[in-house]
């Protein structure tokens, strides 16, 4: 994409081709972990926390990420089923901010993603307790020797607490940076999942 890409954005009908350009471009320019997004979620006394997570599909039905549902993360998300996301290509000076509804998504889908890991990354779904308090690095290690020799034959089985979440955005912005801080920023929302047309408005920076 262009650097006037924004400037002709009012003309999609929909925010996800111009993310999927713009994602392309980003999997071309940057260093480390294009697909790398902050997650935004809300706790029990509603104070926010943000953490880093990839990406690992996209489509029009939303943003996908995979996790352990006992994690931190998992739990607040499973309280509201609401998140935010937000990239930064630093290299393409480029960001993208997404607020939705969350779904969880199917077992068959969860199951084929799990089972295209590596073994190790498998061995280690098992192993940690995510987000709860650990001793010792030792009782990590021997967790995951533990897993390992369980499963030293044959395939691994998904756990039962790990699994994916959708994204489903109501409101998509695109920032870019442009000189003199005269950003260009575009907005695309809509009032719900069941409308399929978004409204596209630009903001100042």
């Amino acid at each position: 994409m262009t650097d006037d890409a924004l400037r002709n954005a009012h003309c999609e009908d929909e925010p996800f081709t111009l993310f999927k350009h713009w994602f392309h471009d980003a999997q071309i320019s940057e260093i480390n972990d294009p697909d790398a997004m902050s997650l935004a979620t809300v706790d029990e006394q509603g104070t926010p926390n943000v953490r880093m997570v990839l990406l690992k599909e996209v489509n029009e039905h939303g943003f996908v990420f995979y996790t352990n549902y006992e994690s931190q993360k998992g739990q607040e998300i499973l309280s509201t089923m609401k998140a935010a996301l937000c990239f930064h290509w630093k290299s393409l000076r480029r960001q993208v901010r997404v607020r939705g509804l969350v779904e969880k998504i199917s077992d068959t889908e969860a199951d084929i993603y799990y089972a295209s890991r590596p073994r190790n990354n498998r061995i280690g779904a098992w192993a940690s307790r995510q987000s709860r308090p650990l001793k010792c690095r030792f009782a990590l290690e021997r967790a995951v020797t533990e897993y390992a020799m369980r499963y030293a034959i044959g395939s691994i089985p998904r756990p039962p607490y790990w699994s994916g979440f959708r994204i489903q955005p109501l409101v998509i912005e695109f920032w870019h940076d442009r000189p003199f801080r005269l950003h260009d920023r575009v907005r695309f929302c809509r009032p719900d999942l069941n409308t399929k047309t978004w409204i596209s408005e630009r903001l100042y920076p």
